[in-house]
Parts: structure tokens; C-alpha cells; sequence
């Protein structure tokens, strides 16, 4: 059965409309990319969708409770529900320096958890 699927791309500022057509599981047909990028985009969507997952965990002994993170690079989206389990149970201690690495290779996927900003312990160090 051919279905059509609808992507608007975000690769760059153009935003095209994409139609990636499928039959039976397999792409038959991408229309509406403006460039190669475009369409790799649509094709990567409608295979494995990836995003990069930006949360918070706590922290101890620091000016503020929690510390901004995120993933280095894009993890498949099934797997940020699990990452957020993973993560809530996290604590870091203070201080910690932006882009330092939280949590390392998180769920095996080979992408660390890095933190987002600088944050002083509460005696006011880095």
C-alpha cells in the first residue's frame, strides 16, 4: 500500500515542503527537497528520526539546583524517554565547566551527556 509522509525540512533557512512517498516500508519517491540535503533529511526522518536531547539534572553543592545538558550529537527519538529515565537519576557535584561530560556513552549508544553551561559551587569556585 503506497503511503505519502510530510516533512517540512529544517536543514536550512529555506524550509522546503517534502512528500517522501512508500510502499510497503520502502521509500519510493522524494519530492520537494530544493537540494540533496533536503532530501536526506526526509529519508533520515522517515528511517530513523534523530534529535538532540536537552534536559536537566540535579546538582549538589551548586549555586542552582539543576545544570543544563544535553546530548554531544542527535540520538534516535526512540530512545530519549529511556535517556530521561536514565538521567533523572543523576546528581553532579559543583562546579562544573560548560561542554564537561555528565553522563558517558548513555545507553550505549556512544554519545555523552554534556553539560550546557559553567557552574560555580556554592563557595563560589570553578
Amino acid at each position: 500500500m503506497k503511503k505519502k509522509h510530510h516533512f517540512t525540512c529544517i536543514v536550512c533557512p529555506v524550509g522546503c515542503q517534502i512528500v517522501l512517498k512508500e510502499e510497503d516500508g520502502r521509500i519510493v519517491e522524494v519530492i520537494g527537497a530544493e537540494c540533496k540535503l533536503g532530501e536526506e533529511y526526509a529519508r533520515k526522518e522517515f528511517i530513523n528520526p534523530e534529535r538532540v536531547l536537552t534536559t536537566t539534572v540535579r546538582v549538589e553543592g551548586g549555586v542552582l539546583p539543576v545544570l543544563p545538558v544535553r546530548t554531544e550529537k542527535p540520538i534516535s527519538k526512540k530512545l530519549i524517554k529511556d535517556c530521561m529515565k536514565k538521567l533523572a537519576e543523576v546528581i553532579v557535584k559543583a562546579p562544573i565547566r560548560c561542554g564537561e561530560i555528565v553522563y558517558a556513552n548513555i545507553l550505549d549508544t556512544g554519545v555523552d551527556i554534556i553539560a550546557s553551561r559553567d557552574l560555580l559551587a556554592k563557595e563560589g569556585k570553578l
